[in-house]
């Protein structure tokens, strides 16, 4: 009887275990990481990108359309729509920015109070966020501005009200499963006090799914941010901001489509790129 031992195939079909083929990021991830640093660009040297005087128009230029001179077109009074979408990025943006941070830190503080607390402390916190989650987060910013009155500090408060409810919920859940971990009560067996306690072990711990909220939070901002400033109670006119900027142009949509379709497409292209790169978050590289 003969034994034959089958030898493994040799050629370009057999690749070594070894050396597998690196996954490549997304397409769409890409698009977003390139989109986002032209953002923070746009934010922090806006004149790199576009060198003009975003409030000077010319007003025999007024309402041109998009040529190799003004790439986007011109508004009502003579303006170049390119500058002034640039050029209001850093209002759109540092107003979303400080609306997250604001939520963070307010939602975090009775996330973790509720958390740390129990008791009647958690009951009183987790009513308070059932109340503003039974709330519009649009309604409650307009009842927030119409007593604070308008201004870029007023919106961003009244956005981050909204996101209060869900950072705080989030972080008490995860403070609650911390706490409740081996390793946290060896450390209050050996004599941690609840203050070391708590900044050393329990918070670093409880904080990592907040990276991916925050992220998701700042498309919402973005959102909320630019629908306060369309209705009026944004930064004041004639600043550049995109929500205002799209208001401007909704009287001119069959004559001049881009004065609303070029701020707007930065809204969107933004909350796009900012969901995406919150998977990021959350270890998602679809």
């Amino acid at each position: 009887m003969t034994l034959t031992i089958a030898r493994p195939p040799t050629g370009t079909g057999a690749r070594p275990l070894g050396r597998r083929r690196r996954r490549r990021p997304p397409v769409g991830l890409l698009l977003a990481v390139a989109w986002m640093l032209v953002v923070v660009l746009a934010v922090l040297l806006p004149q790199l990108l576009a060198s003009g005087d975003p409030l000077a128009g010319v007003p025999a230029l007024k309402l041109d359309a998009p040529s190799a001179q003004h790439w986007l077109g011109t508004d009502a009074v003579g303006r170049d729509l390119y500058t002034r979408v640039v050029h209001g990025t850093g209002s759109t943006m540092r107003t979303a920015v400080l609306a997250v941070a604001l939520g963070v830190a307010f939602g975090s503080l009775l996330g973790l109070a509720a958390g740390l607390a129990g008791g009647i402390v958690d009951v009183v916190v987790m009513r308070v966020v059932d109340v503003l989650f039974a709330v519009p987060a649009i309604l409650l910013s307009l009842a927030l501005i119409t007593v604070l009155g308008a201004g870029t500090a007023s919106v961003a408060f009244a956005v981050s009200v909204g996101s209060v409810a869900g950072i705080a919920r989030i972080l008490r859940s995860e403070v609650l499963k911390v706490t409740t971990s081996p390793y946290v009560e060896a450390a209050l067996v050996s004599g941690n006090r609840p203050l070391r306690l708590t900044l050393r072990h329990v918070l670093p711990n409880a904080m990592t799914p907040l990276f991916a909220l925050a992220a998701l939070e700042l498309a919402v901002a973005i959102l909320s941010v630019s629908a306060l400033g369309f209705l009026g109670y944004g930064t004041r006119p004639p600043a550049p901001e995109w929500g205002a900027m799209v208001a401007a142009g909704r009287d001119s949509l069959q004559t001049a489509w881009w004065l609303t379709t070029f701020p707007g497409l930065a809204i969107v292209a933004t909350v796009l790129a900012t969901n995406r790169l919150s998977l990021l978050g959350r270890g998602g590289l679809r």
